[in-house]
Formats: structure tokens, C-alpha cells, sequence
């Protein structure tokens, strides 16, 4: 195992308020302080702070924020300033997710769907693979590590170890590896396989992206090689080499019987149950779906909505946790399960997140247990509530540049304040402008700006007005794109890197051009409506809106607004506080306030680049197979957005629209297929020996 220490390497040092916040933090946690808060203002360098304390004190730790867009840049900022230590990317390893659900006011069921991303779920096995196997581990999270993975200890326990020199039995390996659910592949080897060539043996680890392979002299291990698996090319020699299993869930046979034994047991209590209260239909669709997943368990060791099962698997109680991302950073070999740090990156945001997963979760469940979908075990399939957060973490650091109640009333009203920029910046100044002709003003304003190569960013109230805007200002001739939650995950990244090369000038959102966004080049933050009431237009979204612009030396934030109303004025207090204090700063050490000068990165672009469409690469035959891909683009897209959104019977309507237009030929004057009324799914739908079987029917 590795036992490295923590090496931060940047061509700076802490400057300005960093150097006392880093000290205070530092002291916080060796005194044993459990919460502690850190307002840190827009670029005054949180993450290079952040930095410096895992160095200090050499903790493993885990970073959460409450988007992907976030994690990825924390990921790659850190990765940048921690070379030699394991920084990891761990998210939902699903690009599209449509959870199954039940309508009972339209007697629709939507059945489960999902896209999932290869490399993230290679990303999040190697997360529990270094978290097991080193100490010098840093991991940037969504909210997603809440959610339940299979128990560590079998995890570790799977684990084969092969040293060179040793005795190897080649047949005990192979069940092992077949265990851990790799699969013997000697035509075409991918991740989570392994082929035999004679006395050489080629293991392809599901989290890493080279092979391992291991050369015999009888039965003794003569060499380790890692090698790519493309090339063949030896990368490296090793004495000893660990492989982890390729799934997270990890299961005995004896466990499998056990399983079903407890599943047989509650599915006859659960009919008897329905009834006795005169539930016939929900009786008999509950048996059927069961019966049906209990026999493809037992023959396949799968079946379609296994996680719904995952309680009798992990040998848990009724209304017991899973295992989660927290119980690997309390597994680490050689560490108390308490000797690691946690930080929850725009906590004001991230914390109000990880509350509310918990209930929506439950109450989509809670309708399926009630009419017979599902056994009541389901709803043991659940992210964490927050209060088994609470019990679970270690010191928590709350990051944040406008921190809430909660984090100031955790933290007892201590909060290590940072507002100084190294560069000297200053927050934007504010001016209010009328409503009434706010286009007309922004569109001059943001044609001064691109005139002298800086950018702008415009926030509006509802995704319609982005677009309809963006196209009004393009015909304005402005270069400008929108942003807003319909946008894949990737493609946010690809826009917001444009925006910085000057691709265009001009980007405007809803919501995402808040927290955390990294853009030196914007030097104009226009908030349109900004006297509008509501989550949008409160306190602590106009200060970290303006914020965005607190990176450029030529800051200015306006707020369009008729009237100052009461969240306007306290976001105006607060920036003038801040901006007291930083001119202050300045005056007093003879600093002149610089741009940020930033290079822009592309790492976790190029690292996930496997999970984007490589259709140019298979080439297109004609204009009419190029207007159906458009189409299939166009309508993925608004499925993907009415899943975020939780609209399931929308995403489902889009879905099988999608699939008719895949199945059908293409043909001259292609047209989108009409929209049809929402088919309802059979209840006993995918059951053996049912007319519903694989059919959709009318309501």
C-alpha cells in the first residue's frame, strides 16, 4: 500500500487571505473542531486553500459539490496541483436516467431506463480500488456517492493479490476472477476481462485503462508487466499487482440462497397483506413481477431492477442503510474509520441538495410498493438521509461564498472569512438600470465588451427566454450561445471552454451561471428582471451571479430592476462590504488589481471523450440519414431534460418516439413520426406466458 504524504506542487504561494484562512482551518482541525465554514468570495482562490490543508494535514479526503460540471473542474484544478497523489472523479455513471415510477391518477407505468457511461463507471471503480489499496487519496463527488454501493469488506475481500517469485494456482485465479465477475475474453479483451496465451496471462482491470499481464514459469509467477492493451507495449514492471473486482456488488452463493429465501418469505406476507385489504390486482401483479425476477436471479444471477433486491443481498434490516462512498474513505487499511477530511464545496447549495434526496426518492417508491410493483424492501434502495450524513462524516469543512443559517448555526457563528484576491481583484461595482428597456442596453453593452475581447454573461428567468433571446441577439449580429439544464453534462463543459477561447462573446443561462464557474475572460454579469421574487432572484443568487465577473480587472455587474427590493439590497450591502475591505487591501500593500490569466483546460473532456458520439467516424451515406440523426439528436435531448426534471411521463412519451424513428426506414421527405397518446406498460408486462408480455396497450 501506499503510505505517501501529500505533495502540493504550484507555482505560487498563499497570498492575501488565504494564508490566515489556511491557519485557521488547519487549527480548527487538529483541536478536533467537527464543522467549520469558509466564506470565501468569488476567485479568491477556495480550492488552492482547500489545497493547502490536505497537504497540511495529510488526510484523505472527500470533496462533494452539487453538480458535475462542478466536480470536473474541482477535479481537474486539483489533479493540476496534486500530480503525484491519487485524485479521483466519482459521479452517476448514467449519461441518461429515467427512474421507474407509477401514475396512479392515469394508470401509467413507466418502467425503468437508462444510458449508462462506460468511463465514468471505470472513473468510479477506480475511486474505491485507490481508496482500498493507498492512503494519498483525494475524490471529488456528486451527490451521487450518497447513493448505495456493495459492502467494502467483500469489495476488499475479493481482491487477488500476485506477487512475482510466488506460487500461483492458475485455476483457483481464474475462479477468483470469474468471481469478482470478470469474464474470460481470448477474441476481443475489454475492461472487466481476462484471456489466456499459453503461460502468459492478460488481466483487463475494470477501473484502470492498461492491462495486466503475468507471465508463468510452471507455477510460479515469473514477471508483471503492465502493458496497453492496444499496442501491447510494456508501460512498466512490477513486483506485485492487486486487482479489484469489476462490479461493486459482490455476492457468495450461499448469500444468493439466503436472498431468495427472505424474498419468498416477504413476497407471501406482502400478498397476504394486499389481500386482506381487497387489493386482488395489486396482489397478483406483485407475485407475478417477483416470482419472475427471483427466477431470472436464480438462473442469471440478474434481473431487470435488481437494486430494488439490494437489502436481502447485503444481509441489511428493514429500513437499515446501504453502503455507500462514505463507508470506503471509513475502510481505508491502516486509517480509523474517522481519520479523514470531508468537504462539501458550495455547501448553500450542495447541503439543501443532500436533504431533499431522501424524500423524493421515497415518495416515487412509496407509490410503487402501494400498488403492487414493488416489494416494500424497495425502499430500502435509497440515498442516505442527511442526518446518517451527519453520523457518517468525519470534520467537514463548508465551502461557500455565501454560506446559510444552517452551515453559520453548525459551526457555532465561527466562519474563517477570505474575500482578498491574490491578484488584487475587487468585486464588480453594482449599477441598476430599468427593466423596461433592459435588451436594448445589454445588447450595446456586450458589443463594447467583445469589441475589447472580454466576454458576457446574461441570466434570465425561465430556459424560453434564453433561447428565444440568444436568437434575438444573433441576429443582432452578437456572438452568442445559451446554457441552461436541457444541455448535456459534456457539452456544458464544451461551452463554457468556447466561451473562454472567444469562440463567442456572449452566453446566457437560467441557473448554471452561478457557483463555482471558472471564467477570467467575463467582465460583464447582466441579470435580467432582477427584481423578480423567488429562488433565482434571492439574496445569495445575485451575489454569486454577479460574482462570475469578480475575475476580470474590467468588472461590472447590472441589475435590471424597476424597483430595489429587499433581496437586491442585501446582495448590494454585501458586495460593497467586500468591496471595502478588498480596495482597503490594495490601497494599503500598493496593489493594482490584475486579470486572472488561466489556462484552459481539457482534462476531463479528453478523459471521458469514449462516452460522446463518434458518428462522423462511421461516416453518414446521404443528406436523409443525416436529417434523421438530427432529429434523434434534437429529441434525446428534450427526453433527457424532462428526466432531470422528473417529468417521467414526458421522457417516457419521448423515448418511444425515439425508438420508432430508429426502427423506421429512411425515406424520402422523412418527417418526425406523429405524437401519440401515452401508452401504459402492462403491469404484468415482460412476464412469461402473459398476452401483455413485451406489449404496450392502449389506456
Amino acid at each position: 500500500m501506499s503510505d505517501r504524504e501529500f505533495k502540493l506542487k504550484a507555482p505560487f504561494a498563499p497570498t492575501g487571505d488565504q494564508p490566515a484562512a489556511i491557519e485557521s482551518l488547519v487549527q480548527g482541525l487538529n483541536e478536533g473542531r467537527a464543522w467549520q465554514t469558509l466564506l470565501g468570495a468569488t476567485g479568491t482562490g477556495k480550492t488552492f486553500t482547500i489545497a493547502n490543508v490536505i497537504e497540511r494535514v495529510r488526510k484523505p479526503t472527500l470533496v462533494i459539490s452539487h453538480n458535475k460540471t462542478l466536480a470536473a473542474q474541482l477535479y481537474e484544478e486539483l489533479r493540476e496541483l496534486f500530480p503525484d497523489n491519487s485524485v479521483n472523479y466519482f459521479v452517476s455513471f448514467y449519461d441518461y436516467y429515467q427512474p421507474e415510477a407509477y401514475i396512479p391518477q392515469r394508470d401509467i407505468y413507466i418502467e425503468k431506463d437508462a444510458s449508462r457511461n462506460d468511463d465514468l463507471d471505470r472513473l468510479r471503480l477506480a475511486t474505491t480500488s485507490a481508496l482500498l489499496s493507498r492512503q494519498d487519496v483525494i475524490v471529488v463527488a456528486s451527490v451521487s456517492c450518497l447513493y448505495g454501493l456493495g459492502s467494502p469488506a467483500e469489495y476488499m475481500n475479493r481482491m487477488l493479490a500476485v506477487r512475482r517469485g510466488e506460487k500461483l494456482d492458475r485455476r483457483a485465479f481464474f475462479l477468483g476472477l470469474i468471481t469478482m465477475q470478470y469474464v474470460r475474453n481470448e477474441v476481443a479483451p475489454e475492461r472487466g476481462t481476462f484471456r489466456v496465451r499459453g503461460d502468459l496471462i492478460e488481466v483487463y482491470p475494470a477501473y484502470e485503462q492498461h492491462a495486466i499481464r503475468i507471465g508463468m514459469f510452471g507455477d510460479e509467477v515469473e514477471r508483471i508487466e503492465i502493458v496497453d492493451p492496444v499496442s501491447g507495449e510494456i508501460l512498466a514492471e512490477e513486483v506485485a499487482a492487486f486487482i479489484f473486482p469489476a462490479k461493486h456488488y459482490m455476492m457468495p452463493e450461499d448469500q444468493m440462497h439466503k436472498a431468495l429465501g427472505e424474498m419468498r418469505t416477504d413476497l407471501t406476507a406482502r400478498v397476504l397483506e394486499l389481500r386482506s385489504a381487497g387489493k386482488l390486482v395489486e396482489a397478483q401483479r406483485l407475485q407475478g413481477r417477483v416470482q419472475y425476477d427471483m427466477e431470472m436471479i436464480q438462473e442469471t444471477g440478474f434481473c431487470s431492477g435488481i437494486e430494488n433486491y439490494s437489502r436481502y443481498f447485503d444481509g441489511r434490516a428493514a429500513g437499515e442503510r446501504a453502503y455507500c462512498l462514505l463507508d470506503y474513505f471509513r475502510s481505508i487499511p491502516g486509517r480509523d474509520k474517522n481519520d479523514w477530511l470531508c468537504v462539501i464545496d458550495e455547501s448553500h447549495v450542495t447541503v439543501s441538495q443532500m436533504r431533499g434526496m431522501y424524500f423524493g426518492d421515497r415518495k416515487r417508491k412509496e407509490t410503487l410498493v402501494e400498488h403492487g410493483f414493488r416489494l416494500p424492501a424497495a425502499l430500502d434502495n435509497r440515498p442516505l438521509m442527511f442526518p446518517e450524513f451527519e453520523s457518517l462524516v468525519p470534520q467537514t469543512i463548508l465551502v461557500s461564498a455565501t454560506p446559510s443559517a444552517w452551515e453559520l448555526e453548525h459551526c457555532g457563528g465561527v466562519v474563517t472569512e477570505q474575500v482578498i484576491r491574490p491578484t488584487g481583484l475587487v468585486d464588480p461595482p453594482i449599477t441598476i438600470l430599468p427593466a423596461l428597456t433592459q435588451v436594448a442596453d445589454l445588447i450595446e453593452r456586450a458589443r463594447e465588451r467583445a469589441t475589447r475581447g472580454e466576454r458576457t454573461l446574461v441570466t434570465a428567468l425561465t430556459k424560453r427566454l434564453c433561447e428565444d433571446l440568444c436568437t434575438h441577439l444573433d441576429k443582432q449580429g452578437l456572438r452568442v450561445r445559451y446554457l441552461h439544464s436541457e444541455i448535456e453534462t459534456l457539452d456544458r463543459l464544451e461551452l463554457l471552454r468556447e466561451l473562454r477561447e472567444g469562440v463567442y462573446d456572449v452566453l446566457i443561462g437560467v441557473n448554471l451561471l452561478r457557483e463555482g464557474l471558472d471564467l477570467p475572460e467575463v467582465s460583464l454579469v447582466c441579470i435580467l428582471d432582477a427584481d423578480r421574487q423567488g429562488f433565482l432572484r434571492s439574496t445569495s443568487s445575485l451575489i454569486q451571479t454577479m460574482g462570475r465577473a469578480a475575475r476580470n480587472a474590467n468588472s461590472q455587474a447590472i441589475l435590471y430592476a424597476d424597483k430595489v427590493t429587499k433581496e437586491m439590497q442585501a446582495a448590494i450591502d454585501e458586495v460593497s462590504r467586500r468591496r471595502e475591505k478588498q480596495i482597503a487591501h490594495n490601497t494599503a500593500n500598493n496593489i493594482t488589481p490584475e486579470t486572472i490569466h488561466k489556462a484552459i483546460r481539457r482534462g476531463i473532456e479528453q478523459e471521458l471523450a469514449a462516452s460522446r458520439s463518434v458518428r462522423a467516424a462511421a461516416g453518414r451515406k446521404d443528406d436523409k440519414e443525416m436529417d434523421r440523426e438530427e432529429m434523434l439528436e434534437a429529441m434525446h435531448a428534450d427526453m433527457l431534460s424532462a428526466a432531470e426534471q422528473l417529468e417521467f411521463e414526458a421522457a417516457a412519451k419521448l423515448r418511444d418516439r425515439i425508438n420508432r424513428l430508429k426502427a423506421a426506414p429512411v425515406v424520402e421527405g422523412m418527417v418526425l413520426p406523429e405524437e401519440e397518446p401515452l401508452q401504459k406498460r402492462s403491469a404484468n408486462a415482460g412476464m412469461p406466458g402473459t398476452r401483455a408480455s413485451g406489449k404496450r396497450i392502449r389506456p
